[in-house]
């Protein structure tokens, strides 16, 4: 096997937190040494300050760090040795005082929860979704300083959005089916009554996914609607909301809504033909909004100011895909994560009047590191039944002399809502340096191509989704990018899924597999999986009860027999999302047949591979198996 080389320049930042008065910024941070971790700088005209780490009393990977609104405190969500029981942390931002404390940690019973999200800031309270054992979930809001706890909200499958002063929003319902409620407090009832209100009408397979109280202190009448002149006086106790939403629509958008005593109306705010919005941010006086628009994979980042509602044109990025949106309180600057195929993520600060983008690169080392020249090429294809496919072709350079294709990988993301799309992948460089073309493809399910393709792998929907990984296969051979005898499939956890899939319902097609944390059974995934995953799940593969013998036919563990191709499995240990039996369970039945299957277990992972040593060596195990099993072993057992 070619010797690999890896990208180890410097460091991976990203999740960057505004203060808000912009004075300062948190971010996330992955130095290659460890779990990636938490930080704080301060940020002048002069430029930006020292690092200072942030320090917490619990190993893992951060997930999301939050500034609080006054900007006195700063809230980071950790997940202990990358497992699914997340925690929650606050730590002030006084640079003399480092002293965190751990915040949610049980119920008021004393009983744990079994995990715990940050969510952000009701002025100076922290906002949580908790959820039980059970999959009960509670929206809470912890003062970070005395503890007090209150719940806002209680019930099965909700994640808390926003809550400020008395309005909280909460997303309700099962992946590919959420709905947005309006829950108000109303203690002048005598009872402390809570009312609930639906922010959009019901239309289901719509998906309204974020949201931003607008404060009820500010006039804000007209930043949704423009009073007619023969409307009625306005609901000084109106609640006014931004939402991201496919609602009536293919591509999500921003719509603005108010619910009052009149009623509930919406309009939308934000929308691009045949583009959908990814996220939103919105500063805190509410004057200016930043838009980051998903275009065929690639971002956009644009500013819209309030409340003439003017969308300016977009601002030049420095790579091809966008995250992490944060903006100051006044929305003169905003923070935001880049990165493309040849660049690891980088936080960004965008002076929004100067429509100037700054990387914070002081902690990166500049060099060239492995596919330095790698560019994705967007191909477009149709299924087998019509269905438009596609995805992003990392090609390696043929030896000289050498007529015939070397070893192609098609790679399949999670979800399966994900998107593959032109960012930083740490498997793709230094594979494509070692000779293998990699294909990141889109099947359906995949998110970025309009709510109808992503739905259109539930349930029964899911033989055609496997079908797309065959036709995948089968376009990249007959354009001559593949050799039919050399390709291979892999991907992570749904991605893991469909790689054992195309194994058992298309054995033909492949040389050899490697499936990274994905289920085996899904009978048994529904069994051992944490119990909200399994509640949000259902409408993507089936119910357990009701679906027992879809499920069944769709689980690769049963279809083991047709197995040819070596089979490599990777799992973390500390996995609870797609629990690591799903892995052990499939290795043990090949071999028991005499079948060619080996497991790869990262002790001190768990459902996504993020220590930067345990990258290089899933890289590295991926590409020796290419390497043990060239096509003229595919069919040996």
């Amino acid at each position: 096997m070619t010797a690999l080389r890896f990208d180890d320049r410097g460091w991976k930042t990203y999740g960057a937190s505004l203060s808000p008065d912009g004075s300062a910024f948190a971010y996330i941070v992955d130095e290659g040494t460890g779990y990636p971790r938490a930080a704080q700088r301060s940020l002048s005209r002069d430029g930006v300050g020292e690092l200072r780490w942030v320090q917490l009393r619990s190993t893992g990977p951060v997930r999301k760090v939050v500034h609080s609104t006054d900007g006195r405190w700063l809230a980071v969500e950790i997940a202990p040795s990358g497992g699914e029981h997340h925690q929650v942390w606050v730590v002030t931002t006084d640079p003399d005082d480092d002293t965190a404390h751990r915040i949610a940690a049980t119920r008021p019973d004393g009983r744990s929860f079994g995990t715990v999200g940050l969510v952000g800031w009701d002025t100076d309270w922290v906002l949580i979704t908790a959820i039980d054992q059970d999959g009960t979930s509670h929206a809470l809001r912890v003062h970070p300083g005395t503890g007090t706890t209150l719940t806002l909200d209680q019930r099965v499958g909700s994640v808390l959005i926003d809550s400020w002063k008395g309005a909280t929003l909460v997303r309700v319902g099962p992946r590919g089916y959420h709905d947005m409620l309006l829950l108000r407090r109303r203690p002048e009832s005598g009872d402390d009554e809570i009312t609930m209100t639906p922010l959009l009408p019901q239309d289901p397979g719509a998906i309204t996914d974020q949201g931003y109280l607008l404060d009820q202190g500010f006039d804000h009448s007209s930043l949704v609607f423009v009073p007619a002149p023969n409307e009625p006086a306005r609901d000084l106790d109106s609640v006014q909301a931004l939402v991201r939403s496919d609602f009536d629509a293919k591509f999500p958008r921003l719509l603005g809504v108010e619910v009052s005593k009149f009623g509930v109306r919406f309009r939308v705010m934000a929308q691009r033909v045949d583009i959908g919005l990814d996220e939103f941010a919105v500063s805190h006086d509410q004057s200016t909004v930043a838009l980051l628009w998903n275009v065929r994979g690639c971002s956009e980042l644009q500013i819209m100011t309030l409340p003439d509602q003017t969308l300016h044109p977009p601002i030049d990025l420095p790579g091809e895909v966008a995250s992490d949106l944060s903006i100051s309180a006044a929305g003169s600057v905003v923070t935001v994560t880049v990165s493309s195929p040849q660049h690891s993520p980088l936080v960004h600060l965008v002076d929004v009047a100067n429509r100037q983008v700054f990387p914070v690169r002081d902690d990166v080392v500049a060099g060239e590191g492995p596919s330095c020249l790698l560019r994705p090429e967007l191909m477009e294809f149709s299924a087998r039944d019509g269905m438009p496919l596609s995805g992003f072709l990392f090609r390696a350079k043929r030896a000289a002399g050498t007529a015939v294709p070397g070893p192609t990988l098609l790679y399949f993301h999670g979800g399966p809502e994900g998107q593959s799309r032109p960012d930083y992948q740490f498997l793709f460089g230094p594979l494509v340096d070692a000779g293998i073309t990699v294909f990141a493809a889109n099947v359906r399910g995949s998110s970025g191509y309009g709510r109808l393709f992503a739905h259109a792998d539930d349930r029964y929907g899911r033989y055609a989704g496997i079908d797309d990984a065959a036709d995948c296969a089968v376009f990249l051979c007959r354009q001559g990018i593949a050799d039919p005898d050399a390709v291979y499939c892999s991907g992570r956890s749904y991605g893991g899924y469909l790689t054992l899939a195309c194994l058992t319902f298309h054995p033909e097609l492949f040389a050899a597999g490697i499936a990274i944390c994905g289920m085996s059974d899904l009978e048994s995934f529904f069994r051992n999986t944490e119990p909200w995953i399994a509640v949000a799940a259902y409408t993507k593969y089936g119910h357990p009860e009701f679906d027992r013998e879809l499920l069944a036919d769709l689980s690769p563990i049963h279809r083991i027999d047709a197995v040819r191709a070596p089979l490599l499995v990777v799992h973390g240990a500390h996995d609870t999302n797609v629990p690591v039996s799903e892995s052990q369970q499939i290795v043990a039945e090949l071999q028991a047949r005499g079948a060619v299957a080996e497991m790869l277990m990262f002790d001190d992972e768990g459902h996504e591979i993020v220590k930067r040593h345990n990258q290089h060596r899933l890289t590295e195990a991926v590409a020796d198996w290419i390497a043990r099993h060239p096509s003229r072993n595919r069919s040996s057992r």
